[in-house]
């Protein structure tokens, strides 16, 4: 018998992978919270599956998101990146990533680690919403505006609220997945 999945998911084999493995697993691994925060920013106008599909190019090409690395990058590296047609060459969001690198690293100077300044917007513990339809959860809430604003005043690009609260869905700190989705109950 199939396992009922979010509505989003269903019919692509990509997507669908995705979402049993990764999608709204709560996330505290600081690599994996840039790597995520990459790739959010990156999908800023676009649609999910295309930078999904694109992810292991985004992985090749930006140093298999070492944060580290990324944020000594040089204008010939960036340069480079913008001739790579295996990713999304949007210049302002290549820019935003390297200072978007160099602030992480700031906010772990501050907090320890960027997954303690992420986590402490909800004491550590993931939101469980009961979202029965997918197309009823929200693109935004109090919650991502509220970690949008902080993340933009520290110099942060790409951070919309939008993209914060698909943030906090894809790295597990909401838990949107559909009441009847086996993954609801699995994920917390």
């Amino acid at each position: 018998m199939e396992k009922e999945r979010c509505g989003w998911c269903k019919g692509d084999a990509l997507y669908e992978q995705y979402h049993d493995t990764e999608w709204g697993v709560p996330v505290k691994d600081d690599d994996t919270l840039f790597e995520f925060l990459v790739l959010e920013t990156f999908q800023a106008g676009l649609s999910w599956i295309t930078i999904l599909r694109k992810r292991q190019n985004f992985k090749s090409a930006f140093d298999q998101f070492d944060y580290k690395k990324i944020a000594q990058y040089k204008q010939d590296k960036i340069d480079t990146l913008l001739q790579d047609s295996g990713i999304v060459r949007n210049k302002l969001k290549v820019n935003g990533t390297v200072t978007n690198a160099q602030l992480f690293m700031k906010v772990q100077e501050e907090f320890g680690s960027f997954s303690k300044y992420i986590w402490g917007f909800v004491e550590g513990k993931p939101i469980k919403n009961e979202v029965k339809n997918y197309k009823q959860a929200p693109p935004t809430t109090v919650l991502s505006d509220t970690i949008s604003k902080d993340l933009r005043k520290r110099g942060f690009k790409f951070v919309g609220s939008t993209v914060i609260y698909a943030y906090m869905q894809a790295v597990g700190i909401v838990n949107d997945h559909e009441v009847d989705c086996f993954r609801y109950q699995e994920t917390i």
